[in-house]
């Protein structure tokens, strides 16, 4: 069984650094993609970052272009999100998850972990 555990999230201010964790078992992930997506109040979920397990090709939203860098460490089996001059409107629940490539259905997820940019 895949299991995915987020870590990191907390409250910062605007401006601040945070990154992410999401730690991977119960699979090997070389036909996966990693993605971590978010979910504000009152927002529909959205996909903020991706990185291809197998090769590091990487995705982002517009609104993260610039300011956040999704990596991953083979050996240990995790992938980071790392978020740099954070804004209020990066405040949500990050969520990591895994599909396989070439498919669109995000088949697993983590539990997310809340992100909280306030002065």
């Amino acid at each position: 069984q895949v299991q995915l555990v987020e870590s990191g999230g907390g409250l910062v201010q605007p401006g601040d650094s945070l990154r992410l964790s999401c730690v991977v078992s119960g699979s090997t992930l070389i036909n996966y993609v990693m993605g971590w997506h978010r979910q504000a109040p009152g927002k529909e979920r959205e996909l903020v970052a991706a990185i291809t397990w197998s090769e590091g090709r990487t995705y982002y939203a517009d609104s993260v272009k610039g300011r956040f860098a999704i990596s991953r460490h083979n050996a240990r089996n995790t992938v980071y999100l790392q978020m740099n001059s954070l804004k209020s409107d990066d405040t949500a629940v990050y969520y990591c998850a895994a599909k396989f490539r070439a498919t669109d259905s995000w088949i697993h997820w983590g539990q997310g972990t809340q992100v909280t940019v306030s002065s």
